[in-house]
């Protein structure tokens, strides 16, 4: 299979699963490139994502590298699809209103292809008026979510916010694939 996913990894508790949402696109045969956000990077490292996915992480808009070749274009487009698990408050509003102020932002709003998110925050911020417009003005634009999931959060509390398992979102995606 020559199917690529862009794992967009945004800065959640819930980006530990990412590992293993990786994990389960490689038994697939699915290629996974990574972006991984400034606050991704205080909870999963570069190098672990490296090391699962067999692939260069990205991490910065302003690379000279990358950026030289518009490397924000060039990922938004090489992808089949993108995934963004965890899919945080922040990250979500960004899509919402077109902010792009970091690499991830900035191919999300540079990208043609079908975007699948899986939401993870407290169960507050997920009810909160604000992220509920957010989530309805991304649904308006054709964007998917997988999630979330309700259950105990890391804060201790209990409901709606929990990021979809990994196998979940994984099924996502491929059923997004295939369509």
């Amino acid at each position: 299979m020559n199917t690529r996913i862009l794992l967009i990894i945004s800065g959640g508790i819930a980006a530990y699963k990412s590992l293993e949402l990786i994990r389960e696109f490689k038994r697939r045969g699915v290629g996974v490139h990574c972006i991984l956000t400034e606050a991704a990077k205080q909870f999963v490292t570069p190098m672990s994502v490296a090391a699962l996915s067999g692939e260069k992480v990205y991490d910065d808009l302003f690379s000279l590298t990358d950026e030289t070749e518009m490397g924000h274009i060039e990922l938004s487009r090489s992808a089949d699809l993108i995934v963004v698990a965890p899919a945080t408050a922040n990250i979500m509003a960004k899509a919402a209103h077109g902010l792009c102020d970091d690499l991830a932002s900035t191919t999300l709003l540079a990208t043609d292809k079908p975007v699948l998110m899986a939401p993870a925050m407290n169960v507050r911020m997920w009810e909160h008026a604000a992220t509920q417009a957010n989530l309805a003005t991304l649904q308006g634009r054709g964007v998917i979510f997988s999630g979330p999931d309700e259950g105990e959060m890391a804060c201790g509390e209990f409901g709606p916010g929990r990021m979809a398992e990994p196998l979940s979102i994984a099924e996502a995606a491929i059923s997004l694939l295939n369509a």
